[in-house]
This record gives structure tokens, C-alpha cells and sequence, in this order.
């Protein structure tokens, strides 16, 4: 009866219905806790929910109190050591210390309770190591790693981490060699499936702090030692080294939202799908063999059993390897579903390889402490620096420059100035000290990271420039200002995957846009006039600042109680944009065209999207927390009761993972990569790779809620280019449409007089191209 309670109280909380009373509740049933404690918090944290978790820890902290459990046994300090981890997870380190502290003068002597508390404990570590107490951290983790090598063996990831962290220590106290000598060793296993399995007493949030900070720590050791008798020594490449690591470090969010999707690639599949469960199967068995083995291991001497032990070795061992032979097969026979969810690292060589004449990669990782580029050109040698910007400034610059881009502005005055004073310092520190490796490119491919995927590197100004007075529309003395796109097409890489040659007789185009969300909307549709924008419809002189701007709805549901489907703007200026892009390319309106109800999940999934080249989906772009319960990107169509389908409305990461396309472009007209404090840029990474997965070659994206008019020109002008010269690439047909638009492009009243201009960036800049910028003859030739 107990554990039923403590059952129905967990699910109370994990569903947020009544989340104060269920904590309260919960502190009651104190046998149930004592079993379920960790993993309950371990759910609240993985949902960033800290402040529950710790009202939970804490209830039940003053709940053993009450009840008289000594203060020095495992179950008090448990809940104790749980709220220092929780501090932790949350950069508090000075308070998590404070904690730690408090329940190793707890425990004293007790060995027992130590051993299972303390000794062990690696987020100790990393607090010692964030308040720079480095040789106090070098000292525990010393000692870490010697038991578990003894006791899990060198090439356990548990061992491997704390491996990691002593390199950390080590670096952080000057003494290199030896730090690299530990990453070097412990890096192949961190980054192992193989070796890894999940852990039940740990949230993944918390294992994935400690490998960032590994990671991290990996990166700035290589740019320290680059150039140096160090280098020499350990017969490395630094440069090269630290570009990999990066890789390796800007992948793990996006990866692990991947592979946890790839069953719905896999079901596709009944060989893979069998391969992948036996796998998964095999993995969580290891997880709770490993479960019962710590516990061996720390409990009193007197109740070891040695035979217990190596039994349950023995076994570990021998699923290992069974583990590791089933992720050979499935590599060996679908390697493009091994490569979506576990990829081999990038390097510097194969960037080389797969890249054409006239292109070079840009290439960034954001640290704590600074910020770090490559320059990757096609021939020759990487340039590498380190600049002081660290994530919090770069966080700043970036949200700044946006500022002028995604301004939620009412009228044409209400947009900023873009700050190029603000653009140009970023371009100096990022670009210029390694313009050596990219300069004479006319294509630079960018990886950008962290708060630098919310901006394309388009509009960054590359020389010192101040904003001329305005001599002719609005907005015209933008045109002389130095962009970066006025001499190098930009394309954001998000895959080094090749995709074998098209199907010659697709068809141009398939387009879906202006969805119904509601019934309200689609009974709206029916009786609107057509939409026209204030300027055309304005008469005689006017104040052009004061005209109202079009820019497309973005969901605004953060704050509300309840997000449905039903809450999201409509967006009826897209179907225009389908309609114009269709006709761009030649494409059969009545056949490809579906707007409105029509625009479905299930007319999506009905269709052969294989045979298309062009896949355009002018909906909203959602990300994790947008609606009730999505917890993986979507893409939103019109209601299923609107169409008269089935469904739910949303086309989901893990849906499209499950779709087969042949597609040389798929575009997402509606998307802001800001969105949710950044979490939009990595959500729409991980819809590019999930879209390469299903076959095309690359993604046009909308970086900020777009001005309506202004973005159908771009795009119908883009297609139009390509459709009539097959040998301009992907890249220089959509830098050749944002010049156009900069130069000559602007919004025109029925008197043909021009009323602003296109040429500040919020018009020109808010498309980028992620993936392959090719498509027609190489780059350069």
C-alpha cells in the first residue's frame, strides 16, 4: 500500500498536477522515498524543474529528522548529498561545497556511508573545480580513479570520467603533459556507446555537465599547448585535436534528441528495428548488472561476497561485448542510421576531402572562458585562435545584434538600427584573426555554436563602417554598408553526409503552408478579404514610419496555463509564398499546392515525397515546451479535425526521421532560431540532420519571424535562379537574391514610388542555408 502511494504521488509530480501538494504528501511515505528518492529527482532534473527537485529533497530531508534517523546514516545524507548535486546542476557552486562539507563532517567514520556518498561523488569535484579549489579536486579524484581502475577496470566509462576530471585538475594547476596524457586516454571512452550505459542513480543532466566541462577543459588544454614542445612530444596535431573535440562537444545536445527519435527511423525497417532493440535491450541489462555490482562493491567488508562480485563482472563483460558486436552490425549494414545516432567526429582531413575548390569552414566552439575558430580551407594549412569572449558576452553580443533583426515592431519605424559598429567588432574578433584560412574562398561554410547559430554570419560587417544618412527610401543607406555577403556566399554545415545521385524525373515541387489550427481560423478564412499590406493600400502623402510592418506571427504560449494546437497565429501570408514559389519553378498549382485544411500531418506522410526536388513547409517551427507535452521539435499543420484526418496536427523530429525524400532543397519559411533563449538554434539542427537523414541535401531556414513581402521576393527569386541556371550552386543563387534585394529590392506603392527599401538586413538576411551549398558546378570553376 506504501509503495502505491509513493507511486501515485511520483506520478502526481512528474504530470505537474498538484506539484506542491504531492511534495508535501510525499515526505510522508519515508520507506517508499528511501528506494525512490533518486530516481524521482532524477525526472525533475532532466525537466530543469530544480526548484522542486529541491523542495522534494529537502521535505524529505526534515521528514528523517523528525522521524529520529541518525544524522550520520546513508539515508539523511543521501537526501543531503542530493541537494548539493541539485546546487550543481544549477552553477551554484559555493552553496554545493557548503553541502558536501556539511555531510562529510556528518558522516565522520563511517566508512560504509562514505564510500557510498562521498568517496564516489564526481559533482563534488566539479564544484571544487568551478570555484578554482583545483588541488583539493586533484587530490579526490586521484584517488577515484585508482578504485575504479581496480575495481571497474581502465576502460570503463565510469573510470574514463573520472579520468577527465583529474586531466581538468591537472590542467588547471599547469601541469600539461600529464593533463593531456589523461584526456588522451579517457576521450575514446567518453565518447564510446559501446562502453557507456545508463545509469539509474544519476541523471543524464549531470553526467552531461561533467563531459562538457571535460570537453571544455580538452580544448583550451590543446590551444595552450599548440606550437609548443608539448605538441611535439605527444605527436599531435593540436589545431586538428582541438577542432574534433569541438565537434564531438557541439553535437552532444543534438545528438542525444537524435537517438532518442532513431526508433522511429529504425521501424521502418524489421532488421534494424530487431538490431536496435536487441541493443537497447542489451544496454539497459548492463545498466542494472552495474546497479548491483556498485552495490557490491560499497557495501560494509564484512558483508562482501567476492564471488558475488565476480559473477556479476563476468556478466558485465560478456553483455559488453555482446553490446558492442550488435552496434558493429548495425553499423556495417545501415551505416546512414549508425551515423545519425552515434557520428564519428568531424576532422579537419575529411572537411578537407568532402569540401569543393573555392570554399573554406568557419568553424566556432563556445566556452566558459572564450571563444574558439577554426579556418578550414580546401588546400592547406588550419588557422586557429582563441578570443576572450566567453559564452556570457558572446550571449550578450548576439542578443543585441538581434535586437535590430527580430524587433517585434509594429510599424517600419519601430525597427532598430542595426548596430554595425557592434557587427564589426564580432567580425574582428572571430574572423579575422584566421581570415588566412577563408579569405580567398567565394563559399565559407559555417559551424557556428551555442548563441552564434541565432545569427548568420551574412551580417557581419567586415570593415569599420558608420550608417550614411538616408538620402532616398527608408532603409536605402544600408546598401553601402561592407556585409560579409557581398563577397562570400555563407552556408551553416549541419552534416558531412553525401546522398547518391537524384531520381532525373522528379517533380519540381511540393509546397504546404497556411495551416488552420482552429476551426475559428478556418471559419476566418472563409469570409476574410484578401490581405494587403498598409503600404499599398495607403493614399496621398504619410508619415512612412509610422506604416504598419508585416512580419509573421512566432507562438507566444511560454506563459500560458494551457498550449494546444489550437493557440498558434495563423500564417496566411504564406500560402502566397507556396503559390509564388510554385510558379518560380514551374510547378503544377493544383496538383502540389496544399493550403488551409489541405496543408495536413497525414497528406504529409499520404504523399511519395520522394519524388520532389523542391519540399517547402511555411508553418510554424516549434520547439520542445511550445505545446502541451512536445518534447521534440515539430513542425505544425492545420488540426486534424479541421482536415477530416487523423493525427495530431504536428510533424515531429522522430516522424520525419521516418520519411523518404529525394530532395535537393526542403525550405522552413516560418521558423525563429531564437526562440525559447536559444534553444530554437539547436532545435532546428536537429531538424536539419533529421531531414539529411531522410534525403535532401539541404534546408533554407528562417532565422526570425519574417517580413511577409520582402520574403517572398527572396525565395521566388532564389528558385527562379536556379530553375533558370542548373549549374549555379545552392549558396550563390541565395547570395545573388540577397544582393538583389539589398540593391534594387524595396516595397513599392500602386503610384510606383518606393516606399522603404530592402537593404537593412531584417529583409535580406533572415534565410540561411544549412547543409550542402552545392548543387549546381563546384564553387569556384
Amino acid at each position: 500500500m506504501l509503495a502505491k502511494q509513493g507511486r501515485h504521488v511520483e506520478s502526481e509530480v512528474e504530470n505537474r498536477r498538484g506539484v506542491k501538494e504531492a511534495l508535501r504528501d510525499f515526505g510522508r511515505y519515508s520507506q517508499y522515498t528511501a528506494s525512490r528518492l533518486g530516481s524521482l529527482l532524477n525526472n525533475l532534473i532532466e525537466q530543469s524543474r530544480f526548484d522542486e527537485a529541491e523542495q522534494l529533497a529537502s521535505i524529505v530531508l526534515d521528514t528523517y529528522t523528525k522521524l529520529g534517523v541518525a544524522d550520520d546514516s546513508f539515508m539523511v545524507n543521501r537526501a543531503r548529498i542530493l541537494i548539493a548535486d541539485l546546487k550543481v546542476n544549477q552553477a551554484q557552486w559555493a552553496d554545493a561545497i557548503r553541502l558536501y562539507d556539511s555531510a562529510d563532517r556528518k558522516i565522520g567514520d563511517n566508512g560504509y556511508v562514505r564510500g557510498r556518498l562521498i568517496t564516489s561523488n564526481l559533482n563534488r569535484v566539479v564544484a571544487l573545480l568551478k570555484a578554482g579549489r583545483a588541488a583539493e579536486a586533484r587530490d579526490i579524484i586521484q584517488k577515484t580513479v585508482d578504485v575504479r581502475r581496480g575495481s571497474l577496470g581502465a576502460k570503463h566509462y565510469n573510470t574514463a570520467e573520472a579520468m577527465g576530471l583529474l586531466g581538468v585538475a591537472q590542467a588547471a594547476l599547469g601541469e600539461r603533459a600529464r593533463a593531456l596524457a589523461q584526456f588522451r586516454e579517457a576521450l575514446p571512452i567518453l565518447i564510446s556507446r559501446s562502453r557507456g550505459a545508463e545509469s539509474e542513480t544519476e541523471s543524464s543532466a549531470s553526467r552531461e555537465l561533467r563531459l562538457g566541462l571535460i570537453l571544455e577543459a580538452y580544448i583550451a588544454l590543446l590551444a595552450d599547448v599548440a606550437g609548443t614542445p608539448i605538441e611535439k612530444s605527444a605527436g599531435i596535431d593540436a589545431p586538428a585535436e582541438a577542432f574534433r573535440v569541438a565537434d564531438i562537444a557541439r553535437s552532444r545536445s543534438v545528438q542525444t534528441a537524435l537517438a532518442a527519435s532513431g526508433a522511429r527511423a529504425a521501424a521502418g525497417n524489421a532488421d534494424l528495428a530487431d538490431l536496435v532493440r536487441r541493443e537497447q535491450n542489451t544496454r539497459k541489462q548492463i545498466s542494472a548488472l552495474f546497479g548491483l555490482y556498485a552495490n557490491a562493491l560499497a557495501a560494509p567488508p564484512d558483508q562482501q561476497d567476492r564471488k558475488v562480485q565476480t559473477a556479476l563482472r563476468t556478466r558485465i563483460d560478456s553483455l559488453r561485448g555482446a553490446r558492442a558486436a550488435l552496434a558493429e552490425e548495425i553499423e556495417r549494414r545501415f551505416p546512414d542510421y549508425a551515423d545519425l545516432i552515434n557520428p564519428k567526429p568531424a576532422t579537419v582531413a575529411k572537411v578537407q576531402r568532402i569540401m569543393r575548390p573555392g570554399e573554406a569552414l568557419i568553424a566556432t566552439y563556445v566556452s566558459d572562458d572564450k571563444t574558439y575558430v577554426w579556418a578550414v580551407p580546401k588546400p592547406g594549412r588550419v588557422r586557429f585562435a582563441a578570443t576572450a569572449l566567453n559564452r556570457t558576452v558572446i550571449r550578450a553580443v548576439v542578443r543585441d545584434l538581434r535586437r535590430a533583426l527580430d524587433p517585434q515592431a509594429a510599424t517600419l519605424g519601430d525597427i532598430p538600427a542595426f548596430d554595425l559598429g557592434l557587427s564589426h567588432r564580432l567580425y574582428r574578433a572571430l574572423l579575422e584573426p584566421v581570415k588566412d584560412g577563408w579569405r580567398d574562398a567565394k563559399s565559407v561554410l559555417v559551424v557556428a555554436d551555442d548563441a552564434l547559430g541565432q545569427l548568420p554570419f551574412s551580417v557581419l560587417v567586415t570593415e569599420r563602417s558608420r550608417l550614411a544618412d538616408e538620402s532616398g527610401a527608408l532603409f536605402s543607406n544600408y546598401k553601402s554598408v561592407p556585409w560579409l555577403a557581398r563577397d562570400h556566399a555563407v552556408t551553416a554545415l549541419a552534416t558531412l553526409r553525401a546522398l547518391p545521385a537524384a531520381n532525373p524525373t522528379r517533380r519540381a515541387f511540393v509546397g504546404f503552408g497556411d495551416p488552420y489550427f482552429s476551426t475559428e481560423q478556418a471559419a476566418q478564412a472563409t469570409s476574410n478579404k484578401p490581405i494587403q499590406t498598409a503600404a499599398l493600400t495607403s493614399r496621398g502623402a504619410f508619415n512612412v514610419r509610422g506604416l504598419p510592418v508585416r512580419l509573421r506571427s512566432a507562438p507566444k504560449t511560454k506563459n500560458l496555463d494551457s498550449a494546444e494546437l489550437s493557440k498558434l497565429p495563423r500564417l496566411p501570408d504564406t500560402a502566397d509564398e507556396v503559390r509564388s514559389i510554385a510558379l518560380a519553378v514551374d510547378a503544377d498549382l493544383t496538383r502540389d499546392v496544399f493550403t488551409g485544411k489541405r496543408a495536413t500531418e497525414q497528406r504529409i506522410k499520404s504523399l511519395d515525397l520522394s519524388g520532389y526536388k523542391i519540399l517547402v513547409f511555411a508553418t510554424h517551427g516549434l520547439i520542445p515546451g511550445d505545446l502541451n507535452g512536445l518534447i521534440q521539435p515539430a513542425l505544425a499543420l492545420s488540426a486534424p479535425e479541421i482536415g477530416g484526418t487523423g493525427g495530431d496536427g504536428l510533424l515531429t523530429m522522430g516522424e520525419i526521421l521516418g520519411l523518404k525524400l529525394d530532395a535537393d532543397w526542403v525550405v522552413l519559411s516560418a521558423c525563429n532560431t531564437a526562440a525559447g533563449d536559444g534553444a530554437g538554434a539547436e532545435a532546428f539542427s536537429g531538424f536539419g540532420r533529421a531531414f539529411f537523414y531522410a534525403g535532401t541535401w539541404a534546408l533554407l531556414v528562417s532565422n526570425w519571424p519574417v517580413e511577409t513581402t520582402s520574403a517572398r521576393a527572396l525565395t521566388t527569386d532564389l528558385f527562379r535562379r536556379q530553375a533558370k541556371n542548373s549549374s549555379l550552386t545552392r549558396a550563390q543563387a541565395l547570395r545573388q537574391a540577397m544582393l538583389t534585394l539589398m540593391d534594387d529590392g524595396g516595397l513599392v506603392d500602386k503610384s510606383g514610388r518606393t516606399v522603404f527599401s530592402y537593404a537593412h538586413p531584417i529583409f535580406w538576411a533572415p534565410f540561411s542555408l544549412v547543409g550542402d551549398g552545392g548543387g549546381g558546378k563546384p564553387a569556384g570553376s
